[in-house]
């Protein structure tokens, strides 16, 4: 007799053989669509409850892969727990298939999930028959995303870390003076305010301002300010 795609399906996820699949959101409404989703279409599935304290990434990682899983859906905000980006790898290595399910549309943070293990990333804007869609062609061990599509979406991340590292390298170059004006600039503060709490002038201020702005090769405090929160940068 042929075997159909609907026959393999049938087989690869009944009762007798339930693919596990854990689902690590902090959405309770979202992980539960999609728990509720997974059992109809006949997956053993269910998603972890995070704890209230965030434990260390290596208890969090074997809450997750108590049950064992196959395939492990992630969001890469968890709230108070963090970036889920530092699980991945982890799971990854403990044999299961990750699947990034995120509400990020920034697409250097799904080439930085790539880049460490996820096998896919898709946005909580997709149909749900879509995240089934990717579950059951994992299930059958398929690709489920094109190598062109990786590449590109890795590349944007190792693009975005290069220049990270550049604008890391221009903020060594500020003096301490110089830096402690940025921070007072990306804590909100005015020229004027600066130059006050600091005891000078503002036009000693706003000379600092501009070396920084030139040292950092931008033409306006929002765009300094912005450069330095991108890098996390604080001063020393």
């Amino acid at each position: 007799m042929l075997t159909t795609p609907s026959t393999v399906e049938a087989a690869v996820v009944s009762p007798r053989k339930r693919v596990k699949v854990v689902i690590v959101e902090d959405h309770t409404l979202f992980a539960e669509s999609l728990e509720l989703a997974l059992t109809f279409e006949g997956y053993d599935a269910h998603r972890v409850d995070l704890p209230d304290e965030p434990p260390s990434e290596a208890k969090l990682t074997s809450l997750i892969m108590r049950s064992q899983p196959r395939i492990v859906l992630l969001d890469l905000d968890l709230g108070q727990h963090g970036s889920g980006v530092r699980l991945i790898g982890p799971l990854a290595r403990a044999g299961a298939d990750v699947v990034v399910v995120t509400g990020s549309t920034d697409e250097t943070r799904w080439g930085h999930a790539l880049h460490v293990g996820a096998r896919t990333v898709l946005s909580k804007s997709v149909p749900l028959g879509e995240i089934l869609g990717t579950v059951r062609r994992l299930n059958y061990g398929l690709s489920v995303l094109d190598v062109d599509e990786r590449e590109r979406l890795i590349r944007a991340w190792v693009g975005q870390e290069q220049d990270i590292i550049e604008t890391r390298r221009r903020l060594a170059q500020l003096s301490p003076r110089e830096s402690q004006v940025l921070e007072h600039l990306m804590d909100g503060l005015t020229v004027g305010e600066i130059a006050k709490l600091r005891v000078v002038s503002e036009a000693t201020v706003r000379t600092q301002v501009k070396s920084i702005l030139a040292k950092l090769g931008v033409s306006s405090q929002i765009a300094a300010v912005s450069l330095a929160h991108k890098a996390e940068w604080r001063a020393a």
